[in-house]
């Protein structure tokens, strides 16, 4: 299951900007420590078609942001997303292209691939979305356990990160139901679903279907 964790076995990065960030690192939680250096490179290198909106905040092109919408920087926003009433970006985001932050969502030290959708009601810090992985209404990731020690990953042997906060990491095309709490350093495997009102802990195969924490069944192609 070890190798199943690793950056090249969850995301294909097709975001230029954020190639260097993903190749740079064998695990997706070692990505968490690097965001903020990165988005303030792109922040004052500048990326092409791309402007600053306001300090720290650089936006790409088709970019939809409603006025009740809180932007804090660094923050990089990938062309076509759309950002909706109410959400709350605390800091060190960086999104690929077309993607989907929701009403009510706030995100917090995070990468977003493209066509991530986090539409409603949901808190995503210190995680790592890939491309095309939706959180279902109400889904959160907690990123800080109870009693404050560093995060643990679950697999097949216990992976000690070092890192005090850890949200999710969904591998492309993850899909989490509505209300479901993904526990700090869950991770979830390519093109895996998990039904709604799931508690998450550990580390999820990719083409599978949570049903329970105690039923993961095969996906099975139509």
């Amino acid at each position: 299951m070890l190798n199943k964790i690793k950056i090249e076995e969850l995301f294909k990065c097709e975001t230029e900007y954020l190639c260097k960030l993903f190749e740079s690192s064998e695990y997706p939680w070692e990505i968490l420590p690097k965001i903020r250096k990165l988005a303030e490179e792109l922040i004052e290198k500048g990326i092409v078609g791309y402007k600053l909106i306001s300090e720290n905040v650089l936006v790409g092109h088709n970019v939809k942001i409603h006025p009740t919408a809180t932007i804090e920087g660094p923050a990089v926003i990938g062309s076509g997303t759309e950002i909706r009433p109410g959400a709350y970006i605390r800091g060190c985001v960086i999104t690929g292209e077309n993607c989907v932050i929701g009403n009510s969502t706030e995100l917090k030290n995070c990468v977003l691939l493209n066509k991530v959708q986090v539409p409603h009601y949901n808190y995503v810090g210190d995680s790592v979305l890939g491309n095309r992985a939706h959180m279902g209404a109400g889904a959160v990731c907690s990123n800080l356990k109870s009693d404050g020690k560093p995060v643990v990953i679950h697999s097949d042997t216990d992976i000690e990160t070092g890192l005090r906060k850890i949200g999710g990491i969904l591998a492309d095309g993850a899909d989490i139901g509505c209300g479901c709490v993904l526990n700090p350093g869950t991770v979830i495997g390519k093109n895996t679903s998990v039904y709604p009102l799931t508690m998450l802990r550990g580390v999820y195969p990719e083409n599978s279907i949570v049903k329970s924490t105690k039923e993961i069944v095969e996906r099975k192609e139509i």
